[in-house]
């Protein structure tokens, strides 16, 4: 049933020692997966060939005993390096490969007709939207977003902006788990964004194996940490697929055996994550009063939380300099509030939360991508978002009374002439 938490990972049987995942708790330069998924690839289908493809094989074999060497100096403290390791030394015996020979991937293998990863006649159950004939109202949708520096809007439209250095659970219900790990964008800094990703999918009675997702600054993968682009061998694996949009900086994650599809994107350096998922499988959790903190969900716990209006005011006031202190050193290209604000208003015209968070962010990072990421994470919300008339988001302010809010553009020139008229006075002191 669907409450139920998901199998063992299903793994093909002369090379499952392989691909050991367990989501790291901070971000390591090991590229291990990357080593894996190639591996994967090029050796996809080779359980349905006969001997004499051995020596090939054996090269894809040797170019990833290459790989790993290549990687070993940051990957030492890794279990799936160490058991990478193992692995191919006990496949070279069982296909008595030569450590020396061609190390030259060879090309990807045309799957057989009938393999998992070309079916298409998916079991009704395995089609989230196709069942819901049999309940009474269609599903409701709701959406998740987490971009820049970083900034979350939460299943119930909830908008904050949070500090959450290191690792920290975003999504975790009976289906899928994801985890982001946030680091400071400039050493010393109070600005931190995601590096890095892990989204887990839970085997799912006849429709997905249990499939790990991982992605890092700089490496945005097209597949699974297995090297596979759907949900395994069973039946219905096509209702959980991975499609690479833009080489390197986007993919497109659909299990429409739970109605769910999520986006990730790397820009710049960094990456930006998005989901639209049905509320029915977002609440779906064994005992929700004792579930541990979920971002997406709950929001950030208060003491990690940033009070947007505050910063953003004395953003306003001393945008003209650059943002000094000993925990925020200078970014490397200064922005003034002014030129952030113009510099938004290139991509993001609307003057909601976005186009604050693109403000926010130029002024605390000084990088030009973070404009780019408060530019897509909108995009994405259009995209992804049932209920168009909430794309935009407007802060509540302070002096307005409960139920009221006010477009956030209306807000700045007020409180900033306040504040420099204070400052006046008190100079004059």
């Amino acid at each position: 049933d669907r409450g139920r938490v998901g199998c063992p990972i299903h793994r093909q049987a002369s090379i499952d020692h392989l691909v050991f995942s367990s989501p790291p708790a901070v971000t390591s330069p090991c590229k291990i997966l990357k080593c894996n998924s190639e591996f994967w690839a090029a050796t996809s289908g080779s359980h349905h060939l006969g001997t004499e493809e051995a020596p090939e094989f054996c090269t894809a074999l040797r170019a990833y005993a290459h790989c790993t060497r290549r990687t070993a100096r940051t990957c030492r403290g890794d279990l799936a390096y160490h058991s990478a390791v193992h692995g191919i030394d006990d496949l070279m015996v069982q296909h008595n490969c030569s450590k020396d020979g061609p190390t030259s991937q060879p090309r990807l293998r045309t799957l057989p007709p009938g393999d998992s990863q070309e079916r298409s006649d998916s079991p009704e159950i395995c089609h989230y939207e196709k069942s819901f004939h049999k309940h009474s109202a269609a599903p409701n949708y709701t959406h998740c977003g987490l971009f820049g520096d970083p900034h979350l809007r939460t299943f119930t439209d909830t908008f904050q902006t949070c500090k959450v250095q290191g690792a920290w659970p975003l999504i975790d219900n009976n289906y899928l788990n994801v985890q982001v790990t946030n680091t400071p964008v400039l050493p010393g800094s109070t600005a931190t964004a995601t590096s890095k990703l892990t989204i887990i999918f839970k085997s799912f009675q006849e429709c997905v194996d249990q499939k790990v997702y991982q992605a890092e600054m700089d490496e945005l993968p097209a597949a699974f940490a297995d090297g596979s682009k759907n949900g395994g061998d069973k039946h219905g694996a096509n209702s959980l697929k991975i499609t690479e949009k833009v080489s390197g900086q986007h993919i497109e994650i659909q299990a429409k055996y739970i109605g769910t599809t999520i986006v990730v994107r790397q820009v710049g350096r960094y990456l930006t994550f998005a989901v639209r998922m049905p509320e029915e499988v977002v609440n779906a959790v064994e005992d929700r009063d004792s579930q541990g903190l979920y971002l997406c969900l709950r929001g950030c716990p208060l003491n990690q939380q940033i009070d947007f209006q505050t910063i953003r005011s004395a953003q306003a006031t001393e945008g003209r300099a650059r943002r000094k202190g000993p925990s925020l050193p200078a970014p490397p290209e200064a922005f003034t509030y002014e030129t952030a604000t113009a510099k938004c208003r290139e991509k993001l015209p609307v003057e909601d939360l976005y186009f604050q968070s693109c403000v926010f962010d130029l002024l605390t990072t000084g990088d030009v991508n973070f404009m780019l990421a408060a530019y897509y994470a909108f995009e994405d919300v259009k995209m992804l978002h049932s209920n168009k008339d909430k794309l935009h988001l407007y802060e509540r302010t302070r002096d307005l009374a409960p139920g009221n809010t006010a477009p956030s553009g209306t807000f700045p020139a007020f409180w900033v002439a306040l504040l420099c008229l204070s400052q006046c006075w008190l100079g004059l002191l």
